[in-house]
């Protein structure tokens, strides 16, 4: 009788615990619904409008995707304890933190190397719209090409970019193309005179506020959380960048490039070392830090694993942002798992472009993060592509791909040492 008590008691308990665990899972998962939220940044006086979708596949954990236009950009493992979320954007060392009442979140972008720098923002669930606009609708389609001018408030000499937009009834999307790289995926609206546009998917975030003065020119700002800019338009067609490969190059002293620099395990590893011997190498200067050699990083990371039989190693040469090993294998860990990177990547020091110049002395200078060098099989060093044309270029980036695989059969089909 006394057993039967005992079982009896146990199994309610048991009842009980699963009720008040299924009861808490319940609650979190009120706290960020799923579904579409609309958040604001808040600093220089602005809102910096951003939009994510919180999404579960079955009983799995909780997906975050940042949207911005057609781009979705995903992160997992949201804590939830209390009324309190932390969102891990893993890629960029950072996060989000807030509190939540289910409909409303409210906190800040903190960067876990520089927790102090926090950027306040709110967002609220159910709404998709990016901007507050009026609906009123312009003639003007601002799609195509442009020259655009960035001028920073700390410098009186202008930045030429170019500028690709997309408008789709009111609807604009685009990016902004340097030397270095681009601004990645923008999206916002064209409201009567006034051009919007921000993005967010995990690094700083960027707001572009535009008028337009007639069809073919426009001016306003483009604002970022350390930096304010001038920013002006004129379309044009033929609008284009100076030749990527022809801003970085080998000294004329140099007769071939090479490096030695430690693996994620502290190891040396040479250029010379018999692993590259008669291959055709690529050298890509990168940091994990930096939204464009993410994005160059997936491209390679893709490619290698459906090129590496043929003949052709890939080499990362990674600054990042303290010249510590043990917080490099940590930050580049995080890349190179993100994209199953199969390639060597070996860390080369601190996140500066003078200390990426000095540590590599045979060129010119270093110029842009990411950097790619193509190397032939006896060892010369045969092109430099200065930045990356990302997936937010549309047919640029495609037309790098072709122009990337073609450089790299070439270069495969030539002789090697002897």
């Amino acid at each position: 009788m006394i057993l039967e008590v005992q079982k009896k008691r146990k199994f309610l308990i048991y009842i009980l615990t699963i009720a008040l665990l299924m009861g808490c899972k319940e609650k979190r998962d009120t706290l960020l619904r799923e579904g579409v939220w609309r958040g604001e940044f808040l600093f220089h006086e602005e809102k910096v409008p951003f939009l994510f979708e919180v999404s579960r596949e079955l009983s799995g954990p909780l997906n975050i995707d940042f949207i911005n236009g057609t781009e979705h950009a995903r992160y997992t493992g949201v804590t939830i304890e209390r009324d309190s979320i932390v969102i891990p954007l893993d890629l960029y060392d950072s996060y989000l933190i807030g509190l939540s009442d289910g409909q409303f979140l409210k906190g800040y972008y903190r960067r876990n190397n520089s927790p102090a720098r926090a950027i306040p923002f709110e967002a609220s669930y159910g709404k998709t719209h990016r901007f507050e606009v009026t609906g009123d609708k312009t003639s003007v389609d601002l799609s195509g090409s442009w020259d655009v001018a960035i001028t920073n408030e700390s410098d009186t000499s202008a930045d030429h970019t170019v500028g690709l937009f997309e408008q789709r009834n009111g609807q604009l999307t685009g990016t902004i193309m340097t030397i270095t790289g681009d601004y990645r995926y923008l999206a916002g609206e064209v409201d009567k005179n006034q051009i919007l546009l921000s993005g967010f998917s995990g690094s700083s975030p960027r707001l572009i506020k535009a008028t337009l003065i007639d069809e073919n020119n426009f001016e306003g700002e483009l604002i970022g959380f350390t930096s304010r800019s001038k920013l002006t338009g004129k379309r044009n067609s033929a609008a284009k960048l100076p030749d990527a490969y022809k801003l970085t190059y080998l000294k004329d002293s140099v007769q071939k490039f090479n490096f030695t620099f430690p693996d994620l395990n502290g190891k040396p590893v040479s250029l010379t070392d018999g692993k590259y011997r008669d291959k055709v190498v690529i050298v890509t200067i990168l940091g994990s830090w930096c939204p464009n050699c993410i994005d160059e990083t997936a491209f390679l990371a893709s490619w290698y694993k459906e090129n590496s039989d043929r003949g052709v190693e890939i080499i990362g040469l990674a600054f990042e942002r303290k010249d510590d090993l043990a917080f490099a294998k940590e930050r580049l860990g995080t890349l190179i798992s993100r994209f199953d990177v199969k390639y060597d990547i070996l860390f080369a020091g601190k996140a500066d472009k003078k200390v990426a110049s000095e540590k590599l002395p045979q060129l010119n200078a270093v110029l842009s993060f990411p950097t790619t060098i193509l190397i032939d099989k006896k060892g010369k060093v045969r092109k430099i592509h200065t930045g990356f044309t990302g997936p937010a270029t549309g047919k640029y980036y495609e037309s790098f791909k072709e122009e990337f695989a073609d450089e790299i059969t070439n270069l495969l089909n030539e002789a090697g040492s002897i």
